[in-house]
């Protein structure tokens, strides 16, 4: 009779163990994923034109909401702040910068120039206005993500090959991190652009987030320990 007590007390003993490891490491079933090591939570601000905003999409379905989402998704403690406003130039961007940023930010995903394109600005104004904006949030002390735009065909292949250049030797006097085309994969495609053939639908979105994700991750984290 003791000896059948003790058998079941000890089989009782190890289930118990059994079924509390899993939920003292936060391997049961169904768990989230454990939030990335990051030092605090971040804000980083998604300073740009249209193509940031969310032109004609509702507010969860432009870049800043869908990028954010899905760094949360992946682990990381990060709010994307919505500082696009359509129609912009580079030196409208310059204009607000100060005011964009009132309320601090960890980082900014720099998007600006498409405007300027569009207009046929002088590549090396557009250039220099860029240069001022990175040279503030440097003196801030406020890293970068560069999202760099190309030049549509039409206006030329001296005016492409000026306008290009501006994102990668800025990357490079800044030391910051480029994504050469913010439009990488959607622009010309059809299924993935409104109708204006201008601006990513919900789908190109999220393709230019898909895109753009691994370089951000990359960027959040250095981020964290500046």
């Amino acid at each position: 009779m003791r000896l059948a007590l003790a058998l079941a007390l000890a089989l009782a003993l190890a289930l118990a163990l059994a079924l509390s490891i899993p939920a003292v490491f936060g391997l049961c079933a169904g768990a989230p994923a454990a939030a990335k090591s990051l030092s605090k939570p971040l804000k980083i601000v998604a300073f740009g034109d249209s193509l940031t905003a969310g032109y004609l999409l509702p507010a969860d379905a432009a870049f800043p909401a869908v990028l954010e989402k899905a760094l949360r998704k992946a682990g990381y403690d990060v709010t994307i702040v919505n500082a696009g406003v359509s129609g912009d130039t580079a030196e409208d961007g310059l204009a607000r910068l100060d005011w964009a940023l009132a309320d601090g930010a960890d980082g900014v995903i720099l998007e600006l120039g498409a405007n300027d394109m569009l207009r046929g600005l002088d590549p090396a104004r557009t250039r220099q206005t860029l240069d001022t904006i990175l040279a503030k949030l440097a003196a801030r002390h406020i890293k970068v993500l560069i999202a760099g735009i190309r030049a549509t065909p039409s206006l030329g292949t001296d005016y492409a090959q000026a306008f290009d250049a501006i994102y990668p030797t800025l990357a490079a006097k800044y030391k910051a991190p480029l994504y050469p085309f913010f439009l990488q994969g959607v622009a010309g495609d059809r299924n993935l652009e409104l109708d204006d053939g201008l601006h990513p639908n919900r789908a190109g979105v999220e393709r230019i987030v898909a895109g753009l994700l691994p370089q951000a991750e990359t960027f959040v984290r250095s981020t964290a320990v500046q």
